[in-house]
Protein backbone atom coordinates (compact mmCIF):
# COMPACT_ATOMS: atom_id res chain seq x y z
CA UNK A 1 0.00 0.00 0.00
CA UNK A 2 1.25 3.47 -0.86
CA UNK A 3 1.78 5.86 2.05
CA UNK A 4 1.69 9.65 2.05
CA UNK A 5 3.18 12.39 4.20
CA UNK A 6 1.16 15.58 3.81
CA UNK A 7 2.33 18.95 5.12
CA UNK A 8 0.43 22.06 5.95
CA UNK A 9 2.45 25.12 4.88
CA UNK A 10 2.29 28.10 7.21
CA UNK A 11 3.72 27.36 10.63
CA UNK A 12 4.87 23.90 9.50
CA UNK A 13 7.39 24.46 6.70
CA UNK A 14 8.40 27.79 8.26
CA UNK A 15 7.15 30.14 11.00
CA UNK A 16 5.58 32.24 8.30
CA UNK A 17 2.48 33.63 10.02
CA UNK A 18 4.13 36.08 12.41
CA UNK A 19 7.21 36.94 10.34
CA UNK A 20 5.75 36.62 6.83
CA UNK A 21 2.00 36.93 6.40
CA UNK A 22 1.41 39.48 9.16
CA UNK A 23 4.25 41.68 7.88
CA UNK A 24 2.94 41.39 4.32
CA UNK A 25 -0.65 42.27 5.27
CA UNK A 26 0.45 45.37 7.16
CA UNK A 27 2.87 46.52 4.46
CA UNK A 28 0.20 46.05 1.79
CA UNK A 29 -2.32 48.23 3.65
CA UNK A 30 0.32 50.89 4.20
CA UNK A 31 1.19 50.94 0.49
CA UNK A 32 -2.47 51.16 -0.53
CA UNK A 33 -3.27 53.93 1.98
CA UNK A 34 -5.70 51.79 3.95
CA UNK A 35 -5.60 53.04 7.57
CA UNK A 36 -5.38 49.61 9.17
CA UNK A 37 -2.74 47.41 10.78
CA UNK A 38 -3.05 44.09 12.58
CA UNK A 39 -1.18 43.68 15.86
CA UNK A 40 0.47 40.34 16.58
CA UNK A 41 -2.25 39.52 19.11
CA UNK A 42 -5.12 40.48 16.81
CA UNK A 43 -3.64 38.52 13.92
CA UNK A 44 -3.35 35.51 16.21
CA UNK A 45 -7.11 35.67 16.70
CA UNK A 46 -7.63 36.02 12.95
CA UNK A 47 -5.77 32.75 12.40
CA UNK A 48 -8.86 30.97 13.68
CA UNK A 49 -10.34 31.89 10.28
CA UNK A 50 -9.03 29.70 7.47
CA UNK A 51 -7.66 31.60 4.47
CA UNK A 52 -6.17 35.07 4.02
CA UNK A 53 -8.99 36.41 1.88
CA UNK A 54 -11.50 35.21 4.44
CA UNK A 55 -9.56 36.94 7.23
CA UNK A 56 -9.58 40.20 5.27
CA UNK A 57 -13.27 39.85 4.45
CA UNK A 58 -14.06 39.57 8.16
CA UNK A 59 -12.85 43.15 8.64
CA UNK A 60 -15.90 44.52 6.86
CA UNK A 61 -18.10 43.37 9.75
CA UNK A 62 -15.90 45.01 12.39
CA UNK A 63 -16.98 48.48 13.61
CA UNK A 64 -13.40 49.46 14.50
CA UNK A 65 -12.22 48.83 10.93
CA UNK A 66 -15.15 50.66 9.35
CA UNK A 67 -14.60 53.61 11.69
CA UNK A 68 -10.88 53.70 10.85
CA UNK A 69 -11.62 53.56 7.10
CA UNK A 70 -14.82 55.54 6.36
CA UNK A 71 -14.18 55.12 2.61
CA UNK A 72 -14.46 51.33 2.78
CA UNK A 73 -16.58 49.99 -0.10
CA UNK A 74 -20.15 49.22 0.87
CA UNK A 75 -21.52 46.86 -1.78
CA UNK A 76 -20.59 43.19 -2.05
CA UNK A 77 -19.00 43.36 -5.50
CA UNK A 78 -16.80 46.33 -4.64
CA UNK A 79 -15.64 44.63 -1.45
CA UNK A 80 -14.84 41.45 -3.38
CA UNK A 81 -12.75 43.42 -5.87
CA UNK A 82 -11.00 45.26 -3.05
CA UNK A 83 -10.12 42.02 -1.26
CA UNK A 84 -8.83 40.53 -4.52
CA UNK A 85 -6.55 43.55 -5.07
CA UNK A 86 -5.35 43.40 -1.48
CA UNK A 87 -4.63 39.69 -1.75
CA UNK A 88 -2.69 40.06 -4.99
CA UNK A 89 -0.37 42.73 -3.59
CA UNK A 90 -0.04 41.00 -0.22
CA UNK A 91 1.01 37.77 -1.96
CA UNK A 92 3.65 39.65 -3.98
CA UNK A 93 5.08 41.15 -0.79
CA UNK A 94 4.97 37.79 0.97
CA UNK A 95 6.86 36.06 -1.84
CA UNK A 96 9.54 38.77 -1.62
CA UNK A 97 9.87 38.10 2.12
CA UNK A 98 10.25 34.35 1.53
CA UNK A 99 12.77 34.88 -1.28
CA UNK A 100 14.84 37.10 1.02
CA UNK A 101 15.62 34.10 3.21
CA UNK A 102 14.62 36.00 6.35
CA UNK A 103 12.24 33.22 7.41
CA UNK A 104 14.23 30.03 7.98
CA UNK A 105 12.70 26.63 7.33
CA UNK A 106 11.56 24.82 10.45
CA UNK A 107 13.96 22.19 11.67
CA UNK A 108 13.64 18.67 10.35
CA UNK A 109 11.56 19.45 7.29
CA UNK A 110 14.16 18.71 4.63
CA UNK A 111 15.47 15.71 6.55
CA UNK A 112 12.08 14.02 7.05
CA UNK A 113 11.24 14.62 3.38
CA UNK A 114 14.48 12.93 2.30
CA UNK A 115 13.87 10.01 4.67
CA UNK A 116 10.25 9.59 3.60
CA UNK A 117 11.13 9.64 -0.10
CA UNK A 118 13.88 7.08 0.43
CA UNK A 119 11.33 4.78 2.09
CA UNK A 120 8.78 5.10 -0.70
CA UNK A 121 6.41 7.62 0.82
CA UNK A 122 4.62 10.14 -1.38
CA UNK A 123 4.89 13.80 -0.36
CA UNK A 124 2.25 16.53 -0.64
CA UNK A 125 1.30 19.95 0.67
CA UNK A 126 -2.29 20.87 1.58
CA UNK A 127 -2.78 24.52 2.48
CA UNK A 128 -5.34 27.31 2.30
CA UNK A 129 -2.65 29.87 1.34
CA UNK A 130 -2.19 31.17 -2.21
CA UNK A 131 -0.50 28.63 -4.55
CA UNK A 132 2.37 30.99 -5.47
CA UNK A 133 3.14 31.58 -1.81
CA UNK A 134 2.97 27.89 -0.91
CA UNK A 135 5.32 26.91 -3.73
CA UNK A 136 7.77 29.64 -2.69
CA UNK A 137 7.81 28.42 0.92
CA UNK A 138 8.12 24.79 -0.15
CA UNK A 139 11.14 25.47 -2.35
CA UNK A 140 12.76 27.54 0.37
CA UNK A 141 12.16 24.88 3.03
CA UNK A 142 13.17 21.78 1.09
CA UNK A 143 15.28 22.96 -1.85
CA UNK A 144 14.29 22.79 -5.49
CA UNK A 145 15.27 19.14 -5.95
CA UNK A 146 13.06 17.83 -3.16
CA UNK A 147 10.21 20.24 -3.95
CA UNK A 148 10.14 18.83 -7.48
CA UNK A 149 9.49 15.36 -6.05
CA UNK A 150 6.29 16.35 -4.26
CA UNK A 151 3.41 14.46 -5.83
CA UNK A 152 0.85 17.19 -5.12
CA UNK A 153 0.75 20.79 -3.96
CA UNK A 154 -2.84 21.71 -3.13
CA UNK A 155 -3.35 25.33 -2.17
CA UNK A 156 -5.69 28.32 -2.25
CA UNK A 157 -9.27 27.88 -3.35
CA UNK A 158 -9.09 24.26 -4.54
CA UNK A 159 -11.88 23.40 -2.08
CA UNK A 160 -14.86 25.46 -0.99
CA UNK A 161 -14.74 24.68 2.73
CA UNK A 162 -11.39 25.42 4.35
CA UNK A 163 -9.90 23.97 7.52
CA UNK A 164 -11.20 22.80 9.99
CA UNK A 165 -13.37 21.19 7.31
CA UNK A 166 -11.67 18.02 6.01
CA UNK A 167 -12.13 18.89 2.33
CA UNK A 168 -8.49 19.74 1.55
CA UNK A 169 -7.27 16.44 3.02
CA UNK A 170 -10.02 14.47 1.32
CA UNK A 171 -8.83 16.02 -1.94
CA UNK A 172 -5.21 15.19 -1.09
CA UNK A 173 -6.02 11.50 -0.58
CA UNK A 174 -7.95 11.47 -3.84
CA UNK A 175 -5.18 13.27 -5.75
CA UNK A 176 -2.51 10.90 -4.44
CA UNK A 177 -4.67 7.78 -4.79
CA UNK A 178 -3.76 6.91 -1.20
CA UNK A 179 -6.42 5.85 1.34
CA UNK A 180 -6.77 8.21 4.33
CA UNK A 181 -5.61 5.54 6.76
CA UNK A 182 -2.26 5.46 4.91
CA UNK A 183 -1.72 9.22 5.26
CA UNK A 184 0.06 11.17 7.98
CA UNK A 185 -0.42 14.93 8.16
CA UNK A 186 1.95 17.46 9.73
CA UNK A 187 0.08 20.47 11.12
CA UNK A 188 0.66 23.30 13.58
CA UNK A 189 -2.88 24.38 14.48
CA UNK A 190 -5.95 22.67 15.89
CA UNK A 191 -7.95 23.77 12.82
CA UNK A 192 -5.54 21.67 10.78
CA UNK A 193 -5.67 18.76 13.22
CA UNK A 194 -9.46 18.72 13.06
CA UNK A 195 -9.34 18.80 9.26
CA UNK A 196 -6.97 15.81 9.19
CA UNK A 197 -8.99 13.95 11.83
CA UNK A 198 -12.20 14.58 9.88
CA UNK A 199 -10.55 13.06 6.82
CA UNK A 200 -9.56 9.95 8.77
CA UNK A 201 -5.81 10.71 8.82
CA UNK A 202 -3.21 10.57 11.58
CA UNK A 203 -1.71 13.93 12.51
CA UNK A 204 1.67 15.04 13.85
CA UNK A 205 1.71 18.56 15.32
CA UNK A 206 4.75 20.80 15.38
CA UNK A 207 3.55 23.80 17.35
CA UNK A 208 4.31 27.29 16.04
CA UNK A 209 4.70 30.58 17.87
CA UNK A 210 0.94 31.19 17.61
CA UNK A 211 -0.38 27.71 18.43
CA UNK A 212 1.53 26.24 21.36
CA UNK A 213 -1.35 26.73 23.81
CA UNK A 214 -4.05 25.21 21.59
CA UNK A 215 -5.85 21.98 22.48
CA UNK A 216 -4.72 19.15 20.17
CA UNK A 217 -6.95 16.36 21.46
CA UNK A 218 -7.10 14.57 18.11
CA UNK A 219 -3.37 14.71 17.33
CA UNK A 220 -1.33 11.51 17.42
CA UNK A 221 1.73 13.33 18.76
CA UNK A 222 2.53 16.98 19.54
CA UNK A 223 6.13 18.20 19.22
CA UNK A 224 7.92 21.51 19.55
CA UNK A 225 9.48 20.75 16.13
CA UNK A 226 10.62 17.77 14.05
CA UNK A 227 14.21 18.41 15.08
CA UNK A 228 17.54 17.48 13.53
CA UNK A 229 20.42 15.29 14.79
CA UNK A 230 22.89 18.15 14.48
CA UNK A 231 20.48 21.04 15.07
CA UNK A 232 17.39 21.99 17.05
CA UNK A 233 16.11 19.18 19.25
CA UNK A 234 12.44 18.25 19.48
CA UNK A 235 10.47 18.05 22.71
CA UNK A 236 7.41 15.82 23.02
CA UNK A 237 4.47 17.79 24.44
CA UNK A 238 1.78 15.13 24.02
CA UNK A 239 1.83 11.58 22.68
CA UNK A 240 -0.99 9.14 21.88
CA UNK A 241 1.07 7.14 19.39
CA UNK A 242 3.68 4.38 19.38
CA UNK A 243 6.37 6.83 18.27
CA UNK A 244 9.23 7.49 20.69
CA UNK A 245 11.34 10.30 19.25
CA UNK A 246 14.56 11.24 21.02
CA UNK A 247 15.98 14.60 19.97
CA UNK A 248 14.32 14.37 16.55
CA UNK A 249 11.32 12.78 14.80
CA UNK A 250 12.56 10.04 12.46
CA UNK A 251 11.14 7.89 9.69
CA UNK A 252 10.66 5.08 12.24
CA UNK A 253 8.57 7.48 14.34
CA UNK A 254 6.55 8.37 11.25
CA UNK A 255 5.87 4.68 10.61
CA UNK A 256 4.92 4.22 14.26
CA UNK A 257 2.40 7.08 14.07
CA UNK A 258 0.82 5.50 11.02
CA UNK A 259 0.42 2.18 12.84
CA UNK A 260 -0.87 3.69 16.08
CA UNK A 261 -4.44 3.59 17.28
CA UNK A 262 -4.22 7.08 18.80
Amino acid sequence: MKKALIFDCDGVLGDTERFGHLVAFNQMWKELDVPWQWSEEEYGRKLLIGGGKERMASLFSEPAFLKAWPDAPCDVLARKETIAAWHKRKTEIYKEIIASGLIPARSGIRRICEEALSHGWLLAVASTSAPEAVNAVLRHATGDAIAARFSAVLAGDVVKAKKPAPDIYNLAAQSLSVPPEACVVVEDSNNGVEAAYGAGMKCVVTVSSYTREEDFAHASIVLTCLGDPDGEKCEVLQNHSQAKPVDYFSISDLEAVLQSNG
